[in-house]
């Protein structure tokens, strides 16, 4: 029996896709990642020498010897770590061996105009932003120089620091002469307004608390405290009744029925009845005619009458005339009476200034209106009688101390009276989904 050999199974290579499933290529794959990678990250260890992998020091290295502030200098020359994902960290070659670099503004400059800049900075000649440089430089030296060290006490607490200066110490200089000398030397005169240091209002920020608040009260100012609570719960019920009185109590409580008959004989008044009559004006009827403008009479007056009227009213004006030269006669002799009223004038003058100065000093004690909320004293807190322990130990904690500090700000006029605001939630839609198994199938499916 002959032994048949394997056919070799040919196939068609002519399209990539072929090509990359029948050929075999993996181990030049490998070999070309391999290389890439030694161009990333060097060539292996294995090659290098010993030389080029270590390094023998014999002398310290040169930045231990520097000092701090030299570090700081060196430090600061270094680019920015932030930049550093800019940098190339592959070892990859640039493909593009000269590429276009914008130039600074130091290597754009003419050579005449920096060896001009040179000449002038040896000569003293500089800008005006490099003298105000200068300037701050030595104003912050000056002030790190003045700066106490840690542990260095070479200042004294209670000298008025803020007059260091002769001018500030001058009181005839004004504000403005002291800002203009004082500042070159970089110790600003502030100024500020008066407004801010003035209190908002003459109250005590801790109100001494009613005697009969106390855990251990006496009997006659506990009975005081009381009495001005219920003073003030009446005074809330007196004007609830009054608007109760005002309001719905003004209209009188009827049947529906009632209400119903009334409007209907209200609403039909000045309509035919149901026996058939119908209210009829009588109205008076007038065949005769009547102008609606009477006829005007062009009546002149004579000559007699005009002057008639003349001397009338020249007689008038002479008796009016002779009545205020009367009056004034009359009333020389009435000078103390005059002078009676002018103090009674004054008199009621002065009383009234004394009640607007003093109604303008209690409007200073009062609560301003700084918005549209009115400010309301909060409740007195006050325990019953059987409610007293007579120590701290078993006291009942009434009130609230931040909710007390906070109407105190705003009795004081500090921050303005709010009210508390409470969000209503949306009122939900609910209704039931038809189905077959809900108890009303009949209604919502079988119709």
């Amino acid at each position: 029996m002959s032994l048949s050999k394997a056919k070799k199974k040919r196939v068609s290579k002519k399209l990539k896709v072929s090509w990359r499933k029948h050929v075999k290529i993996n181990d030049v794959e490998e070999f070309l990642e391999d290389q890439r990678l030694e161009e990333r990250l060097g060539p292996p260890l294995s090659t290098i020498s010993n030389d080029e992998l270590f390094k023998v020091d014999t002398k310290p290295s040169p930045e231990l010897l520097l000092s701090a502030k030299e570090r700081r200098k060196l430090k600061a020359n270094k680019p920015l770590k932030c930049f550093s994902a800019l940098q190339p960290s592959s070892k990859v070659p640039d493909p593009i061996t000269k590429r276009n670099r914008v130039r600074s503004k130091e290597e754009r400059k003419n050579d005449l105009v920096k060896k001009k800049e040179l000449v002038n900075r040896m000569k003293g000649i500089l800008k005006h932003k490099e003298i105000q440089a200068n300037a701050n430089r030595k104003l912050d030296e000056l002030r790190r120089q003045s700066k106490p060290k840690r542990g260095e006490f070479k200042t004294d607490l209670w000298e008025d620091g803020d007059k260091a200066f002769p001018i500030q110490q001058d009181e005839w200089a004004s504000i403005n002469t002291k800002k203009h000398n004082l500042r070159g030397v970089g110790v600003p005169v502030k100024s500020v307004r008066k407004s801010v240091m003035e209190k908002k209002s003459p109250l005590p920020a801790v109100p001494p608390p009613h005697p009969g608040m106390s855990y251990n009260p006496s009997f006659q100012d506990h009975q005081d405290l009381l009495r001005v609570v219920a003073e003030k719960e009446i005074k809330l019920i007196k004007e609830n009744e009054h608007l109760t009185r005002c309001t719905s109590g003004m209209f009188q409580k009827v049947t529906p029925e009632y209400r119903d008959q009334t409007w209907l004989v209200e609403m039909s008044e000045g309509l035919p009845s149901k026996d058939g009559s119908s209210v009829v004006e009588n109205e008076a009827s007038d065949d005769e005619y009547k102008a609606v403008n009477a006829p005007v009479k062009n009546a002149k007056k004579t000559l007699k009458q005009r002057r008639k009227q003349k001397e009338q009213t020249e007689l008038e004006r002479q008796r009016k005339l002779l009545k205020l030269e009367k009056k004034k006669i009359t009333d020389i002799h009435k000078l103390n009476l005059l002078n009676k009223k002018i103090e009674q004038i004054e008199k009621k003058q002065g009383i009234l200034r004394e009640k607007r100065l003093k109604k303008a000093q209690e409007k200073k004690n009062q609560t301003k209106v700084l918005s549209a909320n009115k400010f309301e004293d909060p409740d007195l807190e006050f325990n019953m009688g059987q409610e007293i322990a007579g120590n701290l130990k078993d006291l009942k904690v009434e009130g609230n101390l931040l909710l007390d500090r906070f109407k105190s700000m705003q009795k004081r006029n500090i921050i303005a009276p709010t009210k508390r605001r409470v969000r209503k939630k949306a009122k939900v839609k609910k209704y039931t989904k038809p189905g077959h198994k809900d108890e009303d199938w009949k209604k919502t499916v079988a119709r």
